[in-house]
């Protein structure tokens, strides 16, 4: 769905303000061109019964455009850490779309 047409999405997008470039790599190896985004990483409180558990959520908000090939598998630099795509983007109805991002495997130690 393309953005309204009352709206820039690049002004959401602006690396001098609060985006910043991401670069993705798809399952097959190809890199794609590096992209504006808007990276956040919250530590959310997960519940379960009486167990609860902080957990991080990273992910990218940026144009649906961008990433309409990504799928899971693929890979995600952000200011130089690399994360693995949990899923394929989630669209919003705006031309923006949620790419839900995850510790990459490679970076975790056991």
């Amino acid at each position: 769905m393309p953005a309204p047409g009352w709206e820039d999405l690049g002004d959401f997008l602006d690396e001098e303000e609060f985006a910043t470039e991401a670069v993705i790599e798809l399952a097959d190896g190809q890199v794609l061109p590096p992209i504006s985004a808007i990276f956040d990483d919250p530590y959310m409180n997960a519940q379960l019964g009486e167990y609860q558990m902080d957990i991080r959520q990273p992910r990218l908000l940026c144009r649906e455009s961008d990433v309409l090939v990504v799928r899971r598998g693929a890979y995600a630099t952000v200011n130089g850490r690399r994360y693995d795509v949990l899923t394929a983007p989630e669209p919003d109805g705006t031309g923006m779309a949620t790419v839900m991002l995850g510790e990459d495997a490679g970076d975790v130690a056991f």
